[in-house]
């Protein structure tokens, strides 16, 4: 049995061989009465726009008999950013690569994946990094030039409820989920220009990771915060006529004197709309098409590359103006960061810096302070004692 098997192994690949010889037998030289043939051209490439998946197999097939290896008519196809088949489901899932596209700074021809990546690891990156150092430095110098803003007079030891628990409870979750924000953000956008070079890559890949979620989960909760604070503070927060005043003297660089101010001065009140209101809305929006929450959105690449830079464009300005309302909230003003950490001023600060403001609590036209207000107004002794 196994002189019958090797017999018919050896039958098989003789006659494999002779068929490969028979195909690879030389052609016989032209006769001199048949003048040579001119070798057949290369039959030209295909067109990028390809039409059909058969097409395609078609010309792919003759660039490989004439140049094999060779799948330009592929990668054309590929590069002409029409949908193929593909067994992904998902929008723009037979879309390997984006299709031509120009985004501002770009030379015409770059696709629109690459112009991107460009664009934001580029203008956005170096620009953002430049617009958060440049407050921060105006912010250091500020402090060590002119110094903190100090009350003109003594405190008197008196306390007046600025804020009640639940508007410190709304503000500090407003900040505590904007400062975990901004700080996986900055790793996020910047990690990799100064951490992954300290780190290592398998150790900035871990943090980069976590960042990414703790940014994702965070996110939500810091708009519900803002649509809270904003429900909760938009009455005091309305523009009023003495905000002209303030702004005319620059809350009192000009002049020397604090101007005139009700709970809220102008530059409080340009924060709360600009900054809390309006940045924290397109920054909201934006995360939540990141995040694929938003129902009914095709969620194509152009999409994400749209709200990925409106996202950080946002962010970073809405960083840059929080260095200020963070310097001036803490260590920039005199007895600032005691109200919102406790909840009470002296006296002697609610009249310098919101006169206004201090006249409607002596005159009882703020109803929701004006008892506690006067139950702390028994003298520096029995006051309750305020940290410093």
């Amino acid at each position: 049995m196994y002189k019958w098997i090797t017999g018919l192994a050896l039958s098989t690949l003789l006659a494999a061989g002779m068929a490969v010889a028979q195909e690879t037998k030389p052609a016989p030289p032209a006769s001199a009465s048949q003048p040579a043939q001119p070798a057949q051209a290369a039959p030209a490439p295909a067109l990028p726009n390809v039409e059909s998946a058969d097409i395609l197999k078609q010309n792919q097939a003759e660039r490989n008999r004439v140049q094999p290896g060779n799948n330009a008519p592929v990668w054309r196809a590929i590069k002409d950013g029409g949908a193929h088949y593909s067994s992904l489901p998902g929008a723009e899932s037979g879309v390997l690569i984006q299709p031509k596209a120009q985004f501002p700074g770009q030379a015409y021809g770059t696709t629109a994946g690459e112009a991107w990546r460009q664009y934001r690891n580029g203008p956005l990156t170096s620009i953002g990094a430049g617009l958060l150092l440049a407050v921060l430095f105006v912010m250091v110098l500020l402090y060590f030039i002119k110094g903190p803003v100090r009350n003109q007079h003594a405190p008197t030891g008196r306390l007046i409820e600025r804020f009640t628990p639940a508007e410190r409870f709304v503000h500090w979750a407003v900040a505590i989920s904007f400062v975990l924000l901004a700080a996986t953000g900055i790793i996020i956008l910047f990690g990799k220009h100064f951490l992954l070079p300290l780190l290592g890559h398998t150790l900035f890949s871990w943090l980069g990771y976590a960042c990414k979620n703790i940014h994702n989960f965070v996110g939500p909760l810091f708009t519900v915060s803002i649509i809270v604070f904003f429900v909760m503070y938009v009455r005091d927060n309305l523009p009023a006529r003495e905000d002209l005043g303030w702004l005319a003297r620059l809350g009192g660089l000009v002049g020397g004197k604090t101007p005139r101010a009700g709970r809220f001065n102008a530059g409080e009140k340009i924060w709360f709309w600009g900054g809390l209101t309006v940045l924290g809305l397109v920054v909201s929006a934006s995360g939540f098409v990141l995040d694929m929450l938003v129902p009914g959105l095709a969620y194509t690449r152009a999409d994400m590359q749209v709200a990925n830079i409106v996202h950080v464009v946002g962010t970073v300005l809405m960083m840059a103006g929080s260095i200020g309302h963070i310097y001036l909230g803490t260590v920039g003003m005199e007895g600032a960061y005691q109200g919102m950490r406790h909840g009470y001023v002296d006296d002697t600060w609610a009249r310098e810096h919101h006169d206004l403001w201090y006249e409607q609590v002596q005159n009882g036209d703020v109803p929701r302070v004006r008892s506690r207000a006067r139950a702390q107004q028994r003298g520096p002794d029995e006051a309750p004692a305020l940290k410093v």
